[in-house]
């Protein structure tokens, strides 16, 4: 079998392609990600997902979905339940924070009977972004809260969710995507906060959650730390503040590289990324050509990165399919439009 590359992809469709295939066997992803450009109806998705998990010989693949709630859900009825954003759950706290914790636990649970039905086992979920007065929507109603409490509350309440279910969580965007003021889809965002600023509301949420086992990147500027460079590809950014400052030692995966944030040509990039001390590169927009790109100079996953990676399929625990019914019906006592 191939030594497993640092990296994680997505595809073009709702099946490979036999270019994709190809590509796939020959340059081995350690991981894959959907899109819902990739869903479609049950079997296809469990077969999309099989056929992936065969390409590189790994039965026990991760293969992500961004399914948050609100806006940011892959999957949707009749697949999925619509569910409320992180925001409705901050909503819910703010009256009567066991309820809001409870509620954001059962939805994470719920998320997990959904994704594992189609074998996908691991959710860029929860989001620990801190919004300020002013900042892009792009985080918004996504986010739990606008101070640091909730959002520690709720977001270790959804990752204790995702993990009873047996689904890996990645929480995001570290260390903070809460103050920029760009939507990095399809700009750099900077941020001139201060360090102090930045340690008390940014980094709080990543640094009592630091324990868990994955963690997202923010393609974000922070001035006070390092003005040349995104967190993404800043090794100081990632060495200071995201392994020392807030102590995370899981498995660092970025944001994805497809976004108009990153500069330079995909080898590029990859290369940055990965040399700034991310463990995993990300390109989500199953564009071939870029792909291409970022398989070139993405290296094998070894060393400390790969003992990350196998400490993180740790979390995945055996989960017990016959509690979905009552917790849908408990959380349907806090949103009844999802019962």
């Amino acid at each position: 079998m191939t030594e497993s590359k640092s990296m994680i992809l997505g595809c073009a469709g709702k099946s490979l392609t036999r270019e994709e295939i190809n590509f796939y066997r020959n340059e081995c992803p350690w991981a894959f990600i959907l899109f819902a450009r990739n869903i479609g109806e049950t079997e296809q998705i469990r077969d999309l997902v099989a056929e992936m998990r065969d390409c590189i010989g790994r039965p026990d693949a991760l293969v992500f979905i961004d399914q948050e709630g609100g806006r940011v859900q892959r999957l949707r009825p009749p697949l999925a339940p619509n569910y409320p954003a992180g925001g409705a759950l901050g909503a819910l706290w703010r009256n009567d924070h066991d309820a809001g914790a409870r509620a954001a636990w059962l939805m994470a649970r719920l998320h997990a009977f959904d994704l594992l039905r189609y074998g996908i086992t691991a959710d860029c979920l929860p989001v620990l972004d801190v919004p300020i007065e002013g900042a892009s929507d792009v985080i918004g109603a996504r986010a739990y809260g606008k101070e640091p409490r909730p959002v520690i509350e709720l977001g270790r309440a959804a990752a204790e969710g995702l993990m009873a279910g047996g689904v890996l969580p990645v929480m995001k965007h570290i260390p903070g995507h809460g103050r920029a003021f760009a939507d990095t889809h399809f700009e750099l965002p900077i941020v001139n906060a201060s360090l102090s600023d930045l340690q008390r509301h940014d980094f709080a949420p990543f640094r009592e959650l630091n324990h868990l086992p994955m963690a997202m990147t923010a393609h974000v500027v922070y001035s006070a730390i390092d003005p040349n460079n995104p967190a993404t590809t800043s090794g100081k950014v990632i060495d200071e503040i995201i392994r020392r400052e807030i102590g995370f030692d899981g498995l660092l995966m970025s944001d994805d590289t497809s976004m108009k944030a990153l500069s330079g040509d995909f080898p590029t990039k990859a290369a940055s990324i990965l040399a700034a001390g991310c463990d995993l590169v990300l390109h989500c927009n199953g564009v071939f050509e870029e792909m291409a790109g970022i398989a070139s100079r993405t290296t094998g996953l070894e060393g400390t990165s790969l003992e990350r990676a196998k400490r993180a399929l740790t979390y995945i625990k055996k989960h017990d399919a016959a509690e979905e019914a009552e917790i849908r019906a408990e959380f349907a006592t806090y949103f009844d439009a999802v019962a």
